[in-house]
């Protein structure tokens, strides 16, 4: 099957640039060509599991609609996924990349020059992806099979990616206990994971102020590294646009981290063994870990000594990775045409996501994501009228295709008992298909007696338990967890087995924003997950 995935979307008619048709580079990906591949003189690539091979030369075309110059190299692509809708869908005839500026944008920032936005969107317009549509479509068949049962997904990752904290042992750790996490769902359940990354692009985040106070000083709130400082000063906290030229420049190196660890071996679940962080070898989780690390290596070499080991599933993984919505300016400006199926794809990330405060049916947001070809969330929570869900959903899934949306519930366990019941119902009775993933961490902050925001490990697991047994009464799918989350051995979240208690907040308290598990803590979630899920497989079987 031959595609052509875009590289390039240049800036429209509107623009004062005039775009070059030069070719633009590929980015850096780890693999050695195929034999076939150089006989007809390209080179392949493996990104997400999907094989890409670039010929030499380059497509250059117009987008009929609203004329923009694109460049792409030719790709042959080894499967086809489904698609969200076709480009002929009627939905789209009053949508494109920038219709959303016909709409209110919330929680935007107020830069002080628009000329610097204008040549900062052009300069990432320029700019080569940092995903491609083809893996956009694979993520999107992988959800498709968790909203039936077939998967389950696991989000995790910071709150909010810094540019100060940036380096690369920090990528890997995240990575790894992802990696950790995933082999522990996968042993315990006996089921495929969809492991993505909240990476490469999750540097924004929305506020409920626009103003903070400290003291008798008032400032602009801290937005993320993206938009301003984190400093408390008045420069620090003027919006700055080309910071996003900074975000995109980290993202592409974490994506090229990522990609090299799926790819490269250091995924194989021959090296499962590797994957404990030192600081956890000695702990419960850790040991815990070890035990199973130690079971499915000996199931490894089973499969090597029946020469069962050459499939690339057992040596690579597919990891994607997703990010807020949030900054319209720079989505647009990643915003390309798939010349494979004539969609638009945002390729700043696999995944974007619509936050509780800007899912407004009306309003920028919502009618960006409608048009784009990539999965798509929706954060929502117990404020969530029923009614409303159903009409969002028909209007960024109106094709109704599994895999497309996913519902983000953040309600707390008591609010989710009462609200979420009715959400699936209405959902249920408009024959809506969606991927239900529970959010268990922003419902559930608080702040510990000295004023530090943090949040208590036992309040997660309980509205994580509270999702399940709401799900397996509704007789729906509990599809998935989406975690505030990170490698390092932190000390910002209250409990669990790794003892962190109030009066430990301060010893390595180290978050941008909102409060993260650590790796032990993450991976004892994980560890509590496996065990729900496999009692509910066999609670099912038995009534079979």
């Amino acid at each position: 099957q031959e595609a052509h995935c875009y590289l390039g979307r240049f800036p429209d008619a509107r623009r004062t640039e005039r775009p070059s048709r030069r070719p633009l580079p590929m980015p850096a990906l780890s693999s050695a060509p195929s034999s076939a591949a150089l006989r007809r003189g390209g080179s392949t690539s493996s990104v997400a599991g999907t094989r890409l091979c670039a010929a030499p030369r380059t497509v250059v075309g117009r987008h009929r609609k609203l004329g923009r110059v694109v460049v792409a190299p030719r790709a042959i692509v080894s499967e086809r996924h489904q698609v969200p809708f076709e480009k002929d869908s009627e939905h789209l005839e009053t949508w494109s990349p920038d219709s959303w500026r016909n709409f209110e944008a919330l929680q935007q920032p107020e830069y002080p020059d628009e000329g610097e936005v204008k040549a900062v969107f052009n300069e990432i317009a320029r700019k080569p992806p940092l995903v491609f549509a083809g893996e956009a479509r694979e993520l999107q068949d992988s959800l498709g099979r968790a909203s039936r049962g077939e998967a389950f997904v696991v989000f995790g990752g910071d709150c909010a990616e810094s540019f100060k904290d940036f380096n690369t042992d920090g990528v890997r750790d995240t990575y790894r206990v992802l990696l950790q996490m995933s082999a522990v769902l996968m042993y315990g359940t006996q089921t495929p994971v969809v492991k993505i990354g909240r990476l490469a692009g999750q540097f924004a985040k929305p506020r409920s102020a626009d103003f903070e106070q400290i003291g008798d000083v008032e400032l602009p709130s801290y937005r993320g590294d993206i938009i301003n400082d984190m400093a408390f000063t008045p420069e620090a906290r003027v919006p700055d646009p080309w910071r996003l030229v900074q975000a995109y420049n980290q993202s592409s190196a974490t994506l090229n981290l990522l990609r090299a660890f799926s790819q490269g071996g250091y995924a194989s679940l021959e090296r499962v063994t590797e994957w404990n962080l030192g600081f956890m070898e000695s702990a419960e989780q850790g040991t815990r870990f070890q035990e199973v690390a130690e079971a499915v290596t000996k199931a490894v070499g089973f499969m090597k000594a029946c020469g069962m080991m050459d499939s690339l599933a057992m040596k690579t993984t597919s990891f994607f990775t997703a990010h807020e919505c949030l900054l319209l300016e720079y989505e647009e400006a990643l915003t390309r045409l798939d010349s494979t199926t004539g969609l638009w794809y945002d390729c700043s990330a696999h995944l974007l996501w619509c936050g509780e405060r800007t899912r407004q049916l009306d309003k920028a947001h919502v009618e960006f994501l409608r048009g784009i070809g990539n999965p798509i969330g929706v954060k929502v929570s117990d404020k969530m009228d029923p009614q409303q869900l159903v009409e969002l959903i028909e209007k960024l899934n109106p094709k109704n295709e599994p895999g497309r949306l996913t519902i983000i519930s953040r309600m707390s366990a008591d609010k989710l008992r009462e609200s979420l019941p009715t959400l699936i119902r209405a959902v249920r009775q408009a024959g809506q298909v969606v991927t239900w993933v529970c959010d268990p961490m922003h419902g559930n902050t608080i702040k510990a007696p000295d004023g530090t925001k943090t949040r208590m490990f036992d309040a997660i697991w309980a509205e994580l338990e509270a999702f399940f047994d709401v799900h397996e009464q509704e007789g729906s799918t509990a599809g998935g967890m989406h975690l505030e989350m990170t490698g390092a051995d932190v000390t910002e979240c209250v409990g669990g087995g790794s003892n962190v208690q109030f009066e430990n907040l301060s010893d390595r308290y180290h978050t941008h924003c909102d409060p993260r598990l650590n790796a032990a803590q993450a991976l004892e979630l994980s560890f509590k997950v496996a065990t729900r899920l496999e009692a509910q497989r066999l609670r099912s079987q038995s009534q079979a």
